[in-house]
């Protein structure tokens, strides 16, 4: 029975061990998130008071978080948005034409999205590409 108990002690360390894998890799991810979500925020509150400033205003503190707050959930929301309409379309990568359908309610984003994506593309090295080659079978062929 004494070897029994050791197994079950050691399958009980293995699952812990497995367990703290996961679970630090878990705590790292939030991490991440966290730092890029306090980024994002500062960066908001930085643009908010810098176009207050320009326009002869002060925002106060709540409304200049409260704009913080929401493009955090409009961002958050857009990624959610973009990486379905990827997984629908068969694909583990996101698109451009994906970012742009996302904004399909708004006509002048889309508008503006798509000028962006043909800037991009026109900056573009051309890409070579490549010649198939004619099979035999091509070679074969009798026309008639």
């Amino acid at each position: 029975m004494d070897a029994d108990m050791e197994t079950l002690a050691a399958a009980d360390d293995a699952d812990l061990l497995a367990s703290d894998g996961g679970e630090a890799e878990r705590l790292e991810a939030e991490a991440q998130a966290d730092l890029l979500r306090d980024r994002l925020l500062l960066a908001v509150i930085k643009i908010a008071t810098s176009e207050g400033k320009k326009a002869g205003m002060e925002v106060s503190d709540p409304v200049v978080a409260c704009i913080a707050d929401l493009a955090y959930k409009s961002v958050e929301q857009l990624a959610k948005d973009v990486e379905l309409f990827a997984q629908h379309a068969g694909r583990k990568s996101i698109r451009m034409e994906d970012v742009i359908l996302t904004a399909h309610r708004n006509e002048h984003l889309m508008g503006l999205l798509r000028t962006f994506s043909q800037q991009l593309k026109g900056k573009e090295p051309a890409s070579e590409k490549k010649r198939k080659k004619s099979s035999k079978k091509d070679d074969n062929v009798m026309q008639i």
